[in-house]
């Protein structure tokens, strides 16, 4: 019994380890930096009568989905889970899905912004909506920078010598 332990479960060959590095990395530090931004999006949306208002819901959509997708992508990138699925273009598909949320988060921030009104007579939903418009300008610039950064690592400027020379077939 080969893949048994002695007590009869299976054996745990090796938990993915943390990659302490990629955090410290741009596009690690833009991916926590997006995860909190998108995060106050959403909350300070949803804790506004935001039903009342149909523009709201494409911001939820595009706040809440881009978040839920970003948790996922650091998490495999925190894991180091991309090396189990080498197959993948892992360069192409972070630099597609950050180009992709920029141009919605730009739909998302100028509807935000659009549908702010000073007049509101609720305050403390004008003052959320307009934090809301401020944070969703930041993640939009944040996932733009992203964007730069994956499309830098797709092209594989910025690799030491050694790896341009393996990669690079003359």
């Amino acid at each position: 019994m080969a893949g048994l332990s002695r007590s009869g479960f299976p054996r745990v060959t090796a938990l993915p380890a943390l990659d302490g590095a990629f955090v410290l990395s741009p596009l690690g530090g833009l991916m926590c930096a997006q995860a909190v931004l998108g995060l106050l999006v959403w909350t300070l949306i949803a804790d506004t009568t935001y039903y009342l208002h149909a523009a709201y819901s494409w911001v939820m959509f595009v706040s809440i989905f881009f978040w839920i997708v970003t948790v996922l992508f650091f998490m495999t990138y925190l894991l180091q889970l991309q090396l189990k699925f080498y197959v993948v273009p892992w360069s192409l598909v972070l630099m597609i899905f950050n180009a992709v949320a920029t141009v919605l988060y730009i739909t998302a921030f100028i509807t935000c912004a659009a549908v702010v009104q000073p007049t509101s007579w609720r305050q403390w939903d004008y003052n959320r909506r307009a934090a809301a418009s401020f944070f969703a300008c930041l993640t939009m610039v944040a996932y733009g920078a992203s964007t730069f950064f994956s499309f830098r690592a797709w092209k594989g400027l910025g690799s030491n010598a050694a790896t341009s020379q393996v990669t690079d077939h003359a």
